[in-house]
């Protein structure tokens, strides 16, 4: 009798040479997110296993990192000097296990200065007809400032800066201060708000982009974008009314179901070629490989689009098939230059299975909303 597919599988997996162990490093909250039993499964048919990672401190008896070793690889959202040094510790001890990502990468995504500096290095610009797309995309303008200009400085500081503007913490760690954001709709409002701000606040120019905004979700080359909910478009006539307003997000958000004047077909969704285009840009200037970015497209610009904020590590759960994409870029990532015949048979064995491949779902799935 013909073996059947269950049986083949099972043998399939006993002939792979080894496993690989993936120590994880999360809070509670996200390990609780993305550490499903979904992808604990899936990887694991695949050589996979995933380990979690106790983080050694002064007030407990865990294991140092090197001794919770080897691993072949570490992927982690902890941040701090003191998880720092741990991987610098372990990495002096198995230089051969791939970090990810590098903490002086993630670092630069917690300055939201630093964070899209990147965009003008690989700023794409619309191409010539029979091109992959016409877009173009960058950074809206941004000003940094610690207090309110007065005078020349004032005149130079926020030159070619149109109100409003959105008011942002310049660290974005994270924290629940971090996330404290607020509308601005003139100098006076920004006089106000410096009066009672001791830290640096960035002043990032308000585009209107009919209340959606795009995030596309990189795992390495794997890039998928959904549509969100945005702020909504603001009239001159509103920006007349609240001039010395300072409006926090909390406020807008909860009004937001209100507003109806979408520039654009909800369901639009810019090209994935140019999607994919954009995440390289970022994935190779950071130096990262799991992010998701917020892009919005100018209202009285289709082809006009501006990234206004980078995440790293997002909640890849959300996606669809986020089990799949995680594990092949895993896969290829370890297996495919030392283990050619390895990877040569767990992809006989994906198509045995008849999984479905990452970039068969983007395509299917491009309409998707996050939930």
């Amino acid at each position: 009798m013909a073996p059947s597919t269950k049986s083949l599988v099972s043998e399939s997996e006993a002939a792979l040479v080894r496993r690989y162990r993936i120590g994880y490093a999360f809070a509670p909250k996200k390990e609780q997110t993305f550490i499903q039993p979904s992808l604990l499964d899936h990887a694991s048919r695949y050589g996979i296993d995933f380990v979690p990672i106790s983080i050694p401190d002064s007030t407990t008896t865990a294991k140092t990192l090197i001794e919770q070793g080897p691993f072949d690889c570490i992927i982690h959202k902890i941040y701090g000097p003191h998880w720092n040094q741990h991987l610098r510790e372990y990495s002096s001890q198995y230089p051969q296990t791939l970090i990810l990502d590098p903490p002086e990468s993630i670092e630069r995504l917690h300055n939201r200065v630093s964070m899209l500096d990147v965009l003008a290095a690989f700023e794409l610009k619309p191409r010539q007809s029979g091109d992959k797309f016409q877009s173009k995309i960058s950074v809206p303008k941004q000003v940094l400032v610690d207090h309110y200009p007065e005078g020349e400085e004032e005149t130079k500081l926020l030159a070619g800066l149109e109100f409003p503007v959105i008011a942002k913490p310049l660290l974005a760690n994270g924290s629940t201060k971090s996330h404290e954001m607020c509308l601005i709709f003139s100098p006076k409002g920004l006089r106000s708000l410096l009066a009672d701000t001791k830290s640096p606040i960035l002043l990032q120019q308000f585009v209107n982009h009919g209340g959606v905004v795009f995030k596309g979700y990189a795992i390495g080359e794997h890039v998928q974008c959904v549509k969100r909910r945005s702020l909504p478009d603001i009239s001159k006539e509103r920006v007349t009314a609240l001039e010395e307003a300072v409006l926090p997000f909390s406020q807008i958000s909860n009004s937001a179901n209100d507003e109806h004047n979408l520039a654009h077909d909800p369901h639009e969704m810019p090209p994935l070629e140019f999607v994919e285009e954009a995440a390289k840009g970022i994935r190779v200037g950071l130096k990262l490989n799991f992010f998701n970015f917020d892009m919005i497209r100018d209202s009285k610009d289709p082809n006009s689009y501006f990234v206004i904020d980078i995440n790293y590590f997002p909640g890849y759960a959300k996606l669809p098939n986020y089990e799949h994409a995680f594990t092949d870029f895993l896969l290829n990532l370890l297996s495919t230059s030392s283990h050619p015949q390895k990877q040569k048979e767990l992809q006989q064995l994906k198509e045995e299975e008849g999984a479905t491949s990452f970039e068969s779902d983007v395509k299917q799935n491009r309409g998707h909303e996050e939930e």
